[in-house]
């Protein structure tokens, strides 16, 4: 099956297992509930923790389950491997961690998730690694933020929490002229679009959104384009591409060839650190995947209706939509989302925050909480909430006002969903 040009629909089913299991002959990929694995001698031993054997060797690093799992993203992502985490935030922090250093620098985009624009902002800081948050749409700020010690590019398929869209393949050309990487979150948009096609060297997901569906489960992914040569760029990024003093010398370059960026999370950042998704946490994200296709299709569906019902409501001030002609993202999304996307999004109400919150508190069918892409509609206020630790500053620079209500469209019959909105803005 692997040597076959298989639709999205399918390899979300079948990668990873594609015979049934061969201890029990279940067709469901069974849950490996184990911490530890038995070695066969004592020279396998050796040889699994040199790295001279691929397998297993302790649940915090590997876990059969959660292989698949792993598999399974990074075919639908078209990568060369994937590792899975305990969180989305593990997975940004991890891919960050893995090549940034005291003294390193980032450019990140300003409409980023929150938790990452704090982790770049203030946590990394800490550890002395420099930051520029730029406005990603303007491709010569980029480019004018880049300095010889860029190492990474920060972006997302869709900016948290207006959608606006990032221009994929121009900035990896600006990040690959620098010998920088280009890191793109893409939790916001599975199935949609492979950022790796367009030039992404890492994509990111908190799979605890779309790819689970249901809200219950923590998870996160990295997915490695086993594009980028580390060999040529030793001197920038010494932790890939020079003997790492951990594994008695070892090149990781050389010893994992193209996946040698999520081999060194696991081997190093992962065993250390101990970031670990639980085995029935990635058999239940497993279930989410099979689905994955089908519920993003509904969700865009429902996602564009609501999107035009708002725009042509008395009390909604803006939409901000990149579907919506006059967005300044729209020419790019129609590049990349020909088909539709973008169901978490925010619009402007009329008046200010206690407009927003009279109108969020009288939903019925939309759920008030912290989480997006759940199969339920959802609806928060980002100003008090997700994004309440920045400043009223970094509030205005990643376009948040007190009137702004983000929803995230669900698969509910759309004809209730607009129902919903109707009532609650009655209410105010």
């Amino acid at each position: 099956m692997a040597n076959q040009k298989l639709h999205l629909e399918t390899l979300a089913i079948h990668v990873g297992q594609e015979q049934a299991d061969p201890a029990t002959d279940a067709r469901a990929v069974p849950i490996y509930q184990t911490t530890s694995y038995v070695f066969h001698n004592s020279q396998h031993a050796a040889d699994r923790f040199g790295l001279r054997d691929a397998g297993n060797i302790y649940g915090r690093l590997t876990n059969s389950t959660q292989g698949v799992f792993e598999d399974r993203i990074a075919a639908l992502e078209g990568g060369v491997a994937g590792l899975a985490v305990a969180s989305g935030a593990a997975a940004v922090t991890y891919a960050l961690q893995n090549v940034l250093q005291n003294g390193d620098h980032i450019v990140a985009a300003d409409n980023i998730y929150g938790g990452s624009y704090n982790l770049i902002t203030h946590t990394l800081t800490t550890q002395g690694v420099e930051y520029t948050i730029v406005d990603f749409s303007d491709l010569a700020a980029v480019e004018a933020a880049i300095r010889p010690n860029t190492k990474v590019l920060y972006g997302e398929t869709f900016g948290n929490p207006n959608a606006d869209v990032c221009n994929l393949d121009a900035l990896a050309e600006i990040a690959h002229r620098h010998n920088a990487l280009f890191i793109v979150d893409n939790t916001f948009a599975p199935i949609l679009i492979r950022p790796i096609e367009h030039g992404a060297d890492v994509v990111v997901h908190s799979a605890t959104k779309f790819i689970g569906g249901h809200g219950s489960s923590l998870g996160g992914v990295i997915v490695d384009a086993g594009k980028f040569d580390f060999k040529a760029n030793a001197d920038k990024f010494p932790t890939l591409a020079k003997p790492d003093p951990s594994y008695h010398g070892a090149v990781f370059a050389d010893v994992a060839g193209a996946a040698a960026f999520v081999t060194r999370i696991r081997a190093v950042l992962l065993r250390d650190t101990g970031a670990t998704i639980s085995p029935f946490n990635a058999w239940i994200l497993l279930q989410g995947v099979e689905s994955l296709p089908l519920r993003i299709e509904r969700h865009v569906e429902n996602a564009l209706k609501v999107v035009d019902y708002l725009s042509k409501h008395p009390k909604v001030a803006k939409v901000h939509h990149p579907s919506i002609p006059t967005h300044p993202s729209h020419e790019l999304y129609q590049k990349y989302f020909p088909k539709g996307g973008g169901s978490i999004f925010t619009f402007e109400i009329k008046g200010g925050q206690e407009e927003a919150w009279a109108f969020i508190d009288h939903l019925k069918i939309f759920s008030l909480l912290a989480n997006v892409a759940d199969v339920k509609s959802l609806a928060i206020h980002p100003a008090t909430t997700t994004h309440s630790q920045l400043s009223p500053e970094e509030l205005a620079e990643q376009h948040i006002t007190p009137s702004t209500i983000r929803l995230s469209i669900g698969v509910e019959h759309i004809d209730d969903i607009i129902a919903d909105l109707d009532q609650a803005f009655a209410q105010i």
